[in-house]
């Protein structure tokens, strides 16, 4: 498999602004059309306050120039894969399913833009964070309400080197050290670990089990601007992939927002026939 070397292919990007709010709303032709539909509304309120959300979240996609994904289905009972407490830490690229899913998982911490909350609080797509601590220091608060909405974060190391270039002692400070800080700062322990770059060798396996996270987590496919690269040959989601993209803003996205490249990612999936589900909610987690 071809490592990512954090220099890949950039694509134009995004010019002008995402598309306005659609307003939702209507107006009867005639008073007992008005009449009937009071009456359906009365008889099955529930019905209606169903579609009144539905029009709502509708909205809300429409408010960032989308149309809304599917619901993720049910996240199976028997967690394809399942974690141990001792012994060697595996690599994930993907998770095994065969449920339409792929999962997205957002590295660093850079970028802090108030409207990607925004978006994340709109569109509720799960997102798993592999966060860096020199990225996100200045402004560790930032994060907290994307975790807010349910999702994880996980481990990136203190400094984000090569990992597969430094001896072991200084792995074990990088994984140990990120560890400790976003256990204090987000209150969980993080149970993954991405390593910058994707580099990572027998050493690295060695300091993230002596770290705490239980498994490393590389990636398909990685979020460019307005396009993914691909590491299949087919150039195509698969069941259970894994989505790499970063908290980036226009100094390294060509002048393109975090909000407009997610909105690409997110139209890259679904003209691919497919939804988005939480990462975690497919691993489980060391018992005991």
């Amino acid at each position: 498999m071809k490592r990512y070397t954090g220099r890949g292919r950039w694509y134009r990007p995004v010019t002008g602004t995402v598309a306005a709010v659609l307003a939702v709303g209507g107006c009867s032709s005639s008073s007992g059309s008005a009449t009937s539909h009071a009456a359906a509304t009365s008889a099955s309120p529930s019905g209606a306050a169903s579609t009144a959300a539905g029009a709502r979240d509708t909205a809300l996609w429409h408010k960032w120039g989308l149309t809304p994904l599917p619901a993720p289905p049910q996240p199976p009972a028997d967690k394809p894969v399942k974690l141990s407490a001792t012994g060697a830490v595996p690599v994930l690229t993907h998770l095994p399913t065969s449920q339409k899913v792929v999962f997205i998982t957002v590295d660093d911490g850079q970028e802090k833009d108030p409207k990607f909350v925004e978006m994340m609080r709109d569109l509720k797509i799960p997102i798993t964070m592999f966060l860096m601590n020199d990225a996100i220091k200045p402004d560790y608060a930032y994060f907290r309400p994307l975790q807010a909405l349910g999702n994880h974060i996980q481990n990136h190391t203190l400094h984000h080197p090569a990992m597969s270039t430094i001896p072991l002692a200084r792995q074990k400070e990088e994984v140990c050290g990120d560890q400790k800080i976003l256990t204090k700062e987000y209150g969980t322990a993080p149970l993954l670990f991405r390593p910058p770059y994707g580099a990572y060798n027998n050493n690295t396996k060695i300091a993230v089990g002596e770290c705490g996270p239980r498994a490393i987590v590389w990636w398909r496919e990685s979020m460019q601007i307005r396009n993914m690269q691909y590491q299949a040959g087919d150039k195509r989601l698969h069941d259970g992939d894994i989505i790499l993209a970063h908290f980036r803003g226009p100094s390294e996205l060509k002048g393109a927002t975090m909000t407009q490249m997610f909105a690409n990612l997110l139209r890259r999936i679904q003209e691919q026939g497919f939804t988005v589900a939480r990462l975690e909610d497919y691993i489980q987690s060391p018992v005991g």
